[in-house]
């Protein structure tokens, strides 16, 4: 754990927090006689710091930026791609603690258990000191990150604004197919307007193709 809290920059006067923010249900769920708990409490905290960390910062930074440009920009700061790349830079993956199965099945590089671990390792730092130290930590591996992340539009919510310009239009994101294995799927999404087809895309997440089908409708209905 030492050279994890060396990455992260952070000492934990309580381990065992850290510990069970890398903790999978999968692994709690085999060791259930040693009544361990899984991270998914503190991932569900650390989701709501990490929102509200950011959307302060960019509030007080960005005094003359409208709610939707400030909703897009946060949205592509704490979106599950960005929150791989943390997890990426701080080698996340091998301090997990998974099943056989998941540990087998190349858990240690899936994007949605690597997003959720971030969110749990926040919420122990926050829980462990409190909110400075969790804000320093954000601050260095995402916000710093703002620039280049806020050209990241997200795509979904434009869309919707685009559409909702005129009244009584139905969006709806359809699941086409799915192809690979489990550690490393692509997902195909098909986005419809008003039952038409207006944009496809593919991912490595149910989330990454929606907003790649969308950036494709937006395209099609701006030549349109």
């Amino acid at each position: 754990m030492t050279a994890l809290e060396e990455k992260l920059g952070y000492p934990f006067q309580t381990t065992s927090l850290l510990e069970n923010a890398l903790t999978h249900s999968s692994y709690a769920n085999e060791n259930r006689g040693r009544s361990l708990g899984s991270n998914e409490r503190l991932e569900f905290l650390g989701d709501s710091v990490l929102g509200m960390v950011v959307a302060d910062y960019l509030y007080r930074v960005h005094p003359n930026l409208p709610e939707g440009d400030l909703t897009r920009t946060r949205s592509a700061l704490v979106c599950e791609g960005s929150l791989v790349e943390v997890a990426q830079a701080l080698e996340l993956g091998q301090y997990l603690k998974l099943g056989r199965g998941e540990d087998a099945g190349g858990g240690r590089t899936r994007p949605s258990i690597l997003a959720d671990a971030v969110e749990a390792v926040l919420a122990a730092v926050y829980l462990d000191g409190g909110l400075d130290p969790v804000r320093g930590i954000i601050q260095r591996f995402l916000l710093n990150q703002e620039e280049e992340k806020s050209t990241s539009r997200d795509y979904k919510t434009a869309l919707q604004e685009l559409v909702q310009q005129e009244s009584g239009q139905i969006l709806e994101y359809r699941l086409t197919g799915e192809a690979g294995p489990d550690h490393a799927k692509t997902f195909s999404v098909a986005v419809d307007l008003n039952g038409t087809v207006v944009g496809t895309g593919q991912g490595h997440s149910k989330k990454e193709a929606e907003q790649n089908a969308a950036k494709a409708a937006i395209a099609r209905l701006k030549r349109e």
